[in-house]
């Protein structure tokens, strides 16, 4: 995971750059928040990408030896019963209607949705993994 980590820290690094070149010469602001969301992005994939390398270690692919049958067993683990969804689902809603009338809602929903996120990208893991 440690080339997808570089390779999407390199994207949301193009993406800041094209971002702040583009607001100061622009001024226009739905270019800038959509270069501001395509760089929190690839940020986010960069962050994931590098936690789990450091969680997990080299993987076969990543080795120039690695085998196609080390990769074999069980993919992933999928939670059955996570309620970190309906977290950020209430968050986005939140939001969404905080965009309407007014930015002390947006707030409180961009909060939730940040709490839902984070309890989603975290909730198995422990301080032996990190």
């Amino acid at each position: 995971m440690r080339t997808e980590a570089l390779v999407f820290a390199g994207t949301a690094g193009f993406f800041l750059a094209v971002d702040v070149l583009y607001a100061v010469w622009s001024r226009e602001p739905a270019g800038t928040a959509a270069l501001t969301v395509a760089f929190l992005m690839a940020s986010l994939v960069s962050f994931f990408s590098a936690r789990t390398h450091r969680a997990i270690g080299l993987r076969p692919e990543d080795r120039p030896d690695g085998e196609v049958k080390e990769r074999s067993g069980p993919v992933a683990l999928f939670s059955p019963g996570s309620g970190w969804p309906v977290l950020i689902a209430l968050g986005g809603a939140v939001l969404a209607l905080g965009l309407v009338f007014g930015l002390w809602l947006a707030l409180i929903g961009l909060g939730l949705f940040a709490a839902g996120v984070g309890g989603l990208v975290f909730q198995y893991a422990t301080d032996d993994e990190v």
